[in-house]
């Protein structure tokens, strides 16, 4: 007999029987676990009635109805009433989910949280406010044919904060300071701007903030897989990175766009000048990780062009650069390249470069990566030495090579790990004017940001 063709009663002192014998009033539904089990009973459309199988039919296919006791309706009456509590979680249980995850919260998430000051989506003025900043200590030693050197230095220090404005708006302020020196302790103003969006696809940025171009160039340095950035981006990208300007970005997709236009006046620690020209930067990419079955795959192009100005110290004296840059990752290995130029004008000669990146992940926190740079000038004395390099030789050259062989140890993504480097750079100097490197260099470092 199926579970429509019966119902669950209960006659004053005798329970009814399905045909295996057991009792129906003993049919239990576990509705949830944490509340008592609850038997259901199944009621007629009748009113005040319950149906059962008739006792006189052999085949349990005719019933009879029989009129509910007063005992029986305050029963089901009382069931109804409690049935939404069973479904509903306990005010202890949500307390012991909210406990559990907060102890699945590692040390770093609970560390790191200190830098979220507010958040309350509900607010309609201010979402959320945050510090931010960055903190790089490396540790540097040169073995040189021009001479030797070892230095602890703190690369970047930086401090500020960030507030989410209503619902489309992102205040960012964040100065680069300088802790070793008591002068000058405040360097620059790194990040003063102001950007609206509603999505990914379209940001618009006003203010004091990055122009992103070449590989390196428009990677953060919080977000390095090296120790720091290579010599293309050292010599083809412009290396202070953050002027006044406004611009427009997005990711509609699989596509990558940007497009900005930046003062390249005399620099100083706030806004600079606005004394000399301009630069216009754009970008256009797509990512084909979905094509070929990867993380990322994405292919860009950048365009820069800088109005040659006398007063723009800014940049360097290039008037067109160009950049062709790919990042492979298939979560496992991956490679990044880069194919650079640059159209120098006064007395910068013509530049371009080429940077190799691949690396392999040993494990989900180790991370081996190798770097091959070359950059080459056309003219003489068009290529300078890198940052530590630089502390050696600071004359240019023309002609540089380098091999970088690195290890990084992610504690908490890249914004705790400890990177090291051993990188071999040799470079030429046809002008035999001082600008000859060539020389072994060991960097390691400590990379934090919030």
């Amino acid at each position: 007999m199926g579970a429509d063709r019966w119902a669950c009663c209960l006659v004053e002192g005798q329970p009814n029987r399905r045909p295996n014998g057991r009792s129906v009033i003993d049919r239990k539904l576990p509705v949830a676990p944490w509340f008592p089990w609850i038997g259901i009973t199944k009621m007629s459309p009748l009113r005040n009635r319950i149906v059962t199988p008739s006792a006189s039919s052999a085949t349990g296919n005719r019933c009879e109805r029989r009129p509910l006791t007063r005992k029986l309706v305050w029963s089901l009456r009382m069931r109804v009433v409690l049935l939404p509590f069973a479904v509903s979680p306990c005010p202890e249980l949500l307390g012991q989910e909210a406990a559990k995850a907060e102890a699945e919260l590692s040390v770093y998430d609970r560390i790191w949280s200190y830098a979220d000051w507010y958040h309350n989506q509900e607010n309609p003025v201010i979402q959320r406010f945050q510090f931010t900043g960055r903190f790089q200590l490396d540790y540097s030693l040169i073995n040189s044919d021009q001479g030797d050197e070892d230095e602890v230095n703190i690369r970047r220090f930086r401090a500020g904060a960030r507030a989410r404005l209503f619902e489309n708006f992102t205040l960012h302020g964040e100065a680069d300071l300088n802790p070793q020196e008591p002068e000058p302790a405040f360097r620059r103003l790194t990040h003063m701007y102001l950007a609206w969006s509603r999505t990914d696809e379209l940001i618009v940025t006003l203010g004091k903030h990055s122009a992103p171009f070449t590989l390196s160039g428009s990677t953060s340095s919080r977000e390095l897989i090296t120790i720091d950035r290579g010599n293309l981006a050292h010599n083809i990208w412009f290396r202070n990175e953050y002027f006044p300007g406004m611009s427009v970005s997005g990711k509609p997709g699989d596509w990558r766009y940007f497009a900005g236009t930046y003062s390249a006046g005399a620099q100083d620690r706030l806004f600079g000048e606005f004394n000399g020209g301009v630069f216009f930067l754009g970008t256009v990419g797509y990512d084909f990780a979905t094509q070929l079955n990867s993380e990322q795959a994405l292919l860009a192009v950048n365009y820069v062009y800088q109005e040659p100005d006398s007063d723009s110290d800014w940049t360097p004296a290039l008037q067109h650069v160009s950049s062709l840059n790919f990042r492979y990752d298939t979560g496992k290995w991956g490679f990044r390249a880069d194919v650079s130029g640059g159209i120098g004008c006064f007395d910068q000669s013509n530049l371009w470069g080429a940077e190799l990146l691949p690396f392999y992940n040993i494990t989900d926190q180790l991370q081996v990566v190798v770097r091959c740079s070359y950059v080459r000038s056309d003219g003489d004395n068009g290529v300078r030495l890198a940052l530590y390099e630089n502390t050696i030789v600071e004359d240019p050259g023309d002609d540089y090579n380098e091999i970088y062989l690195g290890l990084n140890y992610f504690l908490y993504g890249h914004k705790l790990k400890v990177q090291t480097g051993v990188q071999y750079s040799h470079m030429r100097d046809r002008a035999n004017d001082g600008g000859e490197y060539s020389g072994w260099a060991w960097t390691t470092g400590l990379r934090i940001f919030w």
